[in-house]
């Protein structure tokens, strides 16, 4: 067994360090590289030439009419086209020059409103630039949230896209009227080069597009010099996603994102300007933008794409044409465990599918390499034979996988090592911590557990009384995770009170935050989430379940797409909302010799009661105890998307929302009704 970390203090609570960094916590990458700014300078200078951000022209655009009636816009993208690291660096330069001709001051907030691409990483690197701090929003917040967030921090600069403009405009108009600056003008900055007049906006409001911006910041008398971060400077104020109540601003310094990336650089394996990586998760999560920000200070280069171009088989993608991946090759991605879900239940299916000589073939491959792996093997004659299609999914190129934003099931995470011929790091971080955590070793194939602490931060285990766990405990100790470290952040925006106690300096002057999450720490040094103090409910008869626990291992029968737990304290059983897989429940109706549409399928209560006995064979297989099977459940013919507000753009399960949505359900199911 290899030791990944231990106990500097000798006691099961911790806290716990990696072994390259029991001394001393690394803070950053490169001597004297400790801002962001520095950071991009010192890639710049290093690899000038090489590709940095990389964009796919869109050759065609066309509606297409779906079986169902619905239009999807469908596309032809070409190949990518590359700005190099100088010219990214450039750009940014004289887009922070323009930003300060239009009156932004350092130090003064500056909102981003957009879709992941290049040119919200070239806004990104002029404010670290200018030391104008980045409020990041997401894309998919409903309007109540942005208010909230450009209310509190005061903006009067908003960059954003002609997509979520126009989409958004009255919105957005009508958020900009309630910024408390009300002194200063306001501006929209739109990255798109077209349209370059935008007669709706209200009075008041001036729009500029990127490139003019860039151009009024590239004349001799608008060369603004530069105002250069300290360490401690706020770099990034991001909104959290937010599985519950409205989104917190998390300041981020300049030091924090450094020393977050150079913890999670250090367990990525050979990483150099040779890699490519594929950005498409939402920047505005903290995951998306460290992984991008370890990219470019790697010099590797970076391909933009989305959700819906993402794969030949995505939802934008005109039949017959490229997804990203295919065109990109990336060697290096990060996902959250629900588009991990996804390629492995769809992949299954298409094994489910396969004559038996073929699906014969494929098990003995899967379980052959399964035990390969276990005893330190390869099995190249398997991944080029068998596996080679699957692979070619994700470009057939891929050699690291980054999992984090939720727990990655253990099937799932064995389906990925096995199928996509890579390894799979599971990552476990905060907004709080700049994502930074633990991240699994990638030689480490064993499955529920995150890895030992990053050379960044150290772990210490606080004893929950009220759940049950000590670090006194056999065989492992357990207790609240509390991370400390430089990567720790400085707190919430313009929040007092019980919300900042989570957040405590110890007396060596080393910032700690309160995780909320319950781990274990195995003997090697390896971490495993085991619980959530919010998603731990009491049932009426005492005994407590973990909504967590149960939603993790339902999530694992096909039948499922997606699945929230619910429980009341003053009930005796556990019930649950279901998103079913489309082609199971279908093949599951027509076994039944049910002819309903999907919609009927899913209110149609005999559907309900063969759903719940399979789900509750399911639990019983995976050994949940029997108050934690759910007793009745929920069908929902409308999958959980961040545009519905029911989940975050990390997939999490927004609780309070979703039993506000099936509120009436719940007290039916309760007996209420």
């Amino acid at each position: 067994m290899k030791i990944k970390a231990r106990s500097v203090s000798g006691h099961p609570a911790g806290p716990y360090r990696a072994v390259y960094s029991q001394k001393e916590l690394v803070a950053w990458l490169h001597p004297g590289v400790d801002t962001l700014d520095k950071m991009f300078e010192y890639a710049a200078k290093r690899f000038p030439k090489r590709d940095c951000l990389g964009t796919r022209e869109v050759l065609s655009e066309e509606d297409e009419r779906q079986p169902n009636g619905k239009i999807f816009k469908k596309v032809i993208l070409g190949n990518y086209d590359w700005l190099s690291y100088e010219e990214a660096y450039q750009a940014a330069k004289c887009f922070g020059s323009g930003l300060a001709a239009l009156n932004q001051k350092p130090h003064c907030n500056i909102a981003i409103f957009c879709e992941t691409r290049a040119e919200w990483i070239v806004t990104a690197q002029a404010c670290f630039m200018y030391n104008f701090p980045l409020v990041t929003l997401y894309a998919t917040l409903g309007p109540v949230a942005i208010a909230h967030g450009l209310n509190e921090t005061e903006v009067t600069h908003i960059i954003t896209s002609k997509d979520l403009l126009q989409s958004r405009l009255k919105v957005t108009a009508y958020l900009l009227t309630l910024i408390t600056c009300t002194l200063f003008n306001k501006y929209i900055i739109v990255v798109d080069s077209k349209p370059t007049s935008w007669p709706d906006i209200p009075k008041g409001i001036m729009v500029y597009n990127m490139d003019t911006v860039k151009e009024m910041g590239s004349r001799p008398d608008n060369s603004e010099c530069l105002s250069r971060p300290e360490t401690s400077d706020i770099a990034v104020i991001m909104y959290t996603s937010g599985s519950t109540g409205i989104p917190k601003g998390v300041m981020i310094s300049h030091g924090n994102l450094i020393a977050g990336i150079t913890g999670m650089a250090e367990r990525i394996p050979n990483l150099n300007e040779t890699d490519t990586y594929i950005g498409y998760l939402p920047l505005a999560h903290v995951l998306e933008l460290s992984a991008e920000l370890v990219s470019i200070s790697h010099g590797c280069r970076i391909g933009y794409s989305s959700p819906q171009t993402l794969a030949d088989q995505s939802t934008k993608i005109k039949k017959g044409s490229k997804g990203d991946t295919s065109v990109l090759k990336p060697t290096l991605m990060a996902a959250v465990p629900e588009i991990m879900d996804r390629i492995y239940k769809n992949v299954m299916t298409k094994v489910e599918e396969m004559s038996k000589f073929q699906r014969t073939l494929f098990v003995l491959a899967y379980n052959y390499k399964m035990e390969q792996i276990s005893k330190g093997y390869s099995t190249p004659l398997c991944d080029r034979l068998v596996f080679k299609r699957v692979r070619a999914l994700l470009g057939g190129k891929t050699r690291v996988l980054l999992s984090g934003g939720a727990p990655l099931s253990a099937a799932t995470q064995r389906f990925m090592n096995i199928c996509m011929c890579c390894p799979v790091g599971q990552g476990y971080g905060l907004t709080e911590t700049c994502g930074a955590g633990t991240i699994s070793e990638f030689w480490d194939y064993s499955t529920g557990r995150v890895g030992a602490p990053l050379v960044c931060s150290e772990i210490t285990l606080k004893d929950w009384e009220e759940g049950g766990y000590y670090s006194t405990d056999k065989p492992n100790p357990r207790g609240e995770i509390l991370i400390g470290g430089p990567n720790v952040t400085m707190g919430y925006y313009k929040s007092k009170g019980k919300i900042q106690d989570d957040f405590f300096v110890d007396k060596n002057g080393q910032r700690w935050f309160c995780t909320g999450d319950i781990g274990e720490f195995h003997p090697d040094g390896c971490l495993k989430i085991i619980d959530r103090k919010k998603d731990l409910v009491k049932l009426q008869a005492g005994e407590y379940v973990s909504l967590g626990k149960v939603e993790a291992v339902l999530k694992n029968c096909p039948l499922i797409d997606n699945i929230c737990a619910y429980a009341n304290s003053d009930q005796s059983y556990v019930i649950s909302f279901v998103v079913p897989n489309h082609k199971q429940l279908m093949a599951l109706a027509e076994q039944m010799q049910i002819k309903d549409s999907w919609e009927e399928l899913c209110n149609n209560s005999q559907m309900e009661e063969v759903v719940l006995r399979i789900i509750t064979e399911a639990a019983i297989t995976a050994k949940l105890e029997r108050f934690e099977i759910p007793k009745k459940i929920r069908l929902s013919a409308e999958p959980w998307t961040p545009e519905t507000g029911l989940v975050t753009d990390a997939f999490k399960l927004k609780r309070k929302e979703l039993k506000t949505h099936y509120q009436e359900d719940i007290e039916r199911m309760y007996g209420g009704k």
